[in-house]
């Protein structure tokens, strides 16, 4: 299976399948969001993975990571978060931030460690999310986490 850029197109399969799996919807409209979608081959999504950029570039808020429940289990996350990842890091991203309250042991396997709500929103601050869970009061109860995407040696 492969991954193809969501298009305008996909917009109500997208909202579709990310609401079936309980992930938020807000701002997959906005320019800065990029989404992209696994299908099967009958063309049936079953899975999505994504980020958002900080505007200097130097950030990726990763979002949109789901597997269709028959898929999960495969390794099937795992290979979408590599992917967003990688697209954020050739993007120019230095580091990666999420939100997760349920997913917090699978994002630790892949490197991820707890990170401060307030750090990811400086860093972030123009995201959709953060905006959102900001002006809602509902940053305060959600969990964050990070991971670098460049190698101390590189950073220098």
């Amino acid at each position: 299976m492969t991954f193809e850029p969501a298009s305008t197109s996909d917009a109500d399969e997208l909202r579709g399948f990310l609401q079936d799996v309980d992930l938020t919807l807000a701002g997959l409209e906005e320019p800065t969001v990029q989404v992209w979608i696994e299908r099967d081959e009958l063309g049936v999504v079953v899975g999505t993975t994504g980020f958002e950029l900080s505007e200097d570039s130097a950030h990726a808020l990763i979002r949109s990571v789901a597997v269709a429940p028959a898929h999960r289990a495969r390794g099937a996350g795992s290979r979408l978060a590599r992917f967003a990842l990688e697209q954020a890091r050739a993007a120019g991203a230095e580091r990666a931030w999420l939100f997760s309250r349920r997913s917090g042991p699978f994002w630790q396997s892949l490197g991820f460690g707890r990170a401060s709500c307030d750090e990811l929103a400086a860093a972030l601050p123009r995201t959709h999310q953060v905006r959102l869970f900001t002006a809602s009061g509902q940053l305060e109860q959600e969990v964050a986490w990070s991971l670098p995407l460049v190698d101390d040696i590189t950073a220098r």
